[in-house]
């Protein structure tokens, strides 16, 4: 008789294209998001959340244990976690804002310890034994065998509800024989989730179950959605390191700024695992990359050109933080208040300190006066905010990235009937596709084989090097500036380069 010694989070369905991609994951995910917005009830029905329980006990091989029981006895998908503290008021943070990952929790190993806690979750909590474990759960085990995406119909939106709910969402717990290394945590509070915005931890799940399906299929890395109920930076922080001890690394994920600043600051200093912040770093690293390709084939260098971002959140500030590093030295930023400037009124402590090595004259008009005479647009903000003559305002041979999803600053093609050299944006149906998919896999990957602890500024320039060397000379072209997000050597290379 086989005998389970371990779990991994793996995928309902195989990624196997970038149109299977884009219902797996975006623009396809924000359906089922917007659908839990409406409705909270439906994160059961387009999500795994209806079978997934968490285990929480002060010992994660116990929970562990406890987990692989539940699995291979009533088919639950059970996540085991290790909490670090015993006090209640701890405990009671924890399992009260998890909540939206799961559809029940399971304390029976600490019944001693919280029998006498008045828990504030909608969901069945387990606080010791019971005659009926299914019952009590209301688990529901769905699998796709043999799964062909032809038989979903419509558009990508439709297509991408149709499979979430066939599957009920997009991964599940596997038992192996082999102790597995734990998962990689992707925690969110879902106030900056894709082009949707603020619309809270359940409604931003069927991203993050998304997430760990690129983990795996790209990255073979085990990954676990976790969502939370409060967006107080300080609660993140104490839930993260509560828990920490359950999970190899956390991937922070759609947590909008300057929150998210704060909450990986804080994070990197206190905790004993690597922590990276996706929506800032990874779009960073795919942004350097596909940049120095395309200054490559535009005759100019990053030292000399003239940079104007859209939009100062968290991953315009990453993304022009890197490019800096580089040797970038004209670089203006714009939000809704207009150019960033030092001393601005409408400044928060992150358009501060940017302020400090970027927009050096002080300019302090808009964006339509701003990008005359730009060689490069980098926009991570709204839809439709570049025009024609905007675009044609702009230096010879014009580099633009609108990278707003799912509807970018302007769209790929007209930029280019406006004159646009090159054109990318975060789209699977046009060339030069800007997906974090390329970076988060293979460097997490990396950074477990090689045990790192914290994922410093070196790493994130080798990985955007390394990609950006992936397409060979011969193949560069104004179509052609990053290999394809679905590209096997992508993650090894990212992996193999992170030392």
């Amino acid at each position: 008789m086989v005998k389970y010694n371990g779990i991994k989070i793996v995928s309902k369905v195989e990624v196997k294209d970038k149109n299977t991609l884009a219902i797996v994951y975006t623009p396809g995910v924000a359906a089922s998001c917007l659908k839990i917005k409406e409705n909270p009830e439906c994160s059961y029905d387009y999500t795994n959340r209806e079978n997934s329980v968490a285990v929480i006990s002060f010992d994660y091989d116990k929970s562990l244990e406890r987990a692989i029981f539940l699995k291979s006895t009533l088919g639950i998908d059970a996540y085991p976690f290790e909490i670090s503290s015993q006090d209640k008021v701890k405990i009671k943070l924890v399992v009260d804002n998890i909540e939206p990952s799961f559809g029940a929790i399971d304390l029976s190993l600490i019944e001693n310890n919280v029998k006498d806690i008045d828990f504030n979750v909608s969901i069945p909590v387990l606080k010791g034994k019971t005659n009926d474990l299914k019952e009590f759960f209301l688990c529901v085990s769905k699998r796709l065998f043999m799964f062909d995406y032809n038989q979903l119909t419509g558009t990508t939106n439709e297509k991408s509800l149709q499979l979430r709910k066939m599957a009920g969402g997009v991964v599940e717990i596997e038992l192996t024989e082999d102790k597995q290394q734990k998962p990689v945590g992707i925690v969110s509070d879902g106030s900056a989730v894709l082009g949707l915005g603020d619309i809270k931890g359940l409604a931003g799940l069927p991203v993050m179950e998304g997430k760990a399906v690129l983990f795996q299929e790209l990255g073979d890395v085990s990954a676990m959605p976790l969502c939370l109920k409060t967006q107080i930076p300080d609660e993140i922080i104490e839930i993260v390191l509560l828990l920490q001890n359950s999970f190899s690394g956390i991937n922070l994920e759609d947590i909008k700024a300057p929150r998210c600043f704060e909450v990986e600051n804080k994070l990197i200093e206190k905790a004993e695992i690597p922590i990276f912040h996706d929506d800032q770093h990874g779009t960073a690293v795919v942004v350097l990359a596909a940049l120095l390709n395309a200054l490559h084939l535009a005759g100019k260098k990053i030292e000399d050109v003239k940079i104007v971002f859209s939009g100062a959140g968290a991953a315009a500030i990453a993304v022009c933080k890197l490019i800096l590093a580089v040797g970038a030295k004209n670089i203006i930023m714009f939000d809704i208040d207009g150019a960033i400037y030092k001393g601005r009124e409408q400044n928060n402590f992150a358009h501060e300190e940017i302020a400090k090595y970027t927009n050096l004259n002080c300019f302090k008009g808009n964006l339509k006066e701003g990008i005359k005479n730009a060689d490069v647009f980098i926009g991570l903000s709204a839809p439709n905010l570049l025009s024609e003559e905007m675009v044609k305002s702009m230096n010879n041979k014009p580099i633009i990235f609108g990278l707003a999803n799912p509807t970018p600053e302007i769209m790929p093609d007209e930029a280019k009937k406006y004159g646009a050299f090159i054109t990318a944006s975060g789209r699977s149906d046009f060339p030069n596709q800007i997906n974090n998919s390329l970076v988060f896999p293979g460097l997490f990957n990396g950074v477990l084989k090689n045990n790192i602890k914290k994922i410093t500024n070196e790493i994130k320039l080798n990985c955007a090097f390394a990609l950006a060397s992936m397409v060979k000379e011969e193949e560069l072209s104004v179509d052609y500036i990053l290999p394809d997000a679905l590209d096997r050597q992508v993650p090894l290379t990212i992996s193999n380069n992170v030392i």
